[in-house]
């Protein structure tokens, strides 16, 4: 075998370890036959809320009143939506902080909640169900979310499957940031990213 050839062979098997070795981008639960969409969205800052990109903010401890900061993206009517994006706690002096909603337009009201409480506990708000314990302060989290409208709605955390609800038909939006829930409060940072949304 010549140098040249030697060198080149070397290098391909270098370049092969290396592919190898970086971690493979974020991708959509239950692949197949999904298109990428891009919904648009409305900001929304109330009471102690501030937004400020994809970074949510309550500053206040206050544990009544509506307290939020969140997107809130286009309403879908039927087939199935996911939704994917990354999550960090970056701080959490108080608790019961919703992170995610699939929100249920046509019966005015929150469908699905996922929730943090101070230690890390992850739980559907409607039921109590614990999904995982992985929302530490400091550690990112990969939710996903796939909601067939009129059959039912999946949730995985960092890619395992967590919670399965039944979903009625009607009209739904994605929301994500952080929103105070009914028993919770702030204060409490929240940083998203990467986030995305497919559609089949």
């Amino acid at each position: 075998m010549s140098a040249r050839l030697r060198t080149l062979t070397v290098l391909a098997a270098a370049g092969a370890a290396l592919l190898t070795a970086v971690p493979q981008a974020s991708a959509e639960v239950e692949p197949g036959g999904w298109t990428s969409v891009s919904p648009t969205f409305t900001v929304q800052e109330r009471g102690c809320g501030q937004v400020d990109g994809l970074t949510f903010r309550l500053t206040c401890s206050t544990a009544g009143g509506d307290q939020r900061a969140e997107r809130r993206y286009a309403t879908y009517t039927g087939g199935t939506r996911q939704f994917e994006g990354y999550f960090r706690v970056s701080s959490l002096s108080g608790s019961r902080i919703s992170l995610k909603q699939t929100f249920n337009e046509s019966a005015s009201g929150p469908y699905f909640m996922l929730a943090v409480e101070r230690g890390g506990r992850l739980y559907a708000v409607h039921g109590g169900t614990t999904l995982s314990n992985a929302g530490t302060v400091g550690a990112t989290v990969r939710v996903n979310t796939v909601h067939q409208v009129g059959s039912s709605h999946r949730t995985y955390i960092n890619g395992s499957l967590q919670h399965t609800y039944a979903s009625p038909g009607g009209s739904f939006y994605d929301k994500f940031g952080a929103y105070r829930t009914d028993s919770g409060s702030g204060p409490a940072t929240v940083v998203w990213s990467d986030v995305r949304f497919w559609r089949k």
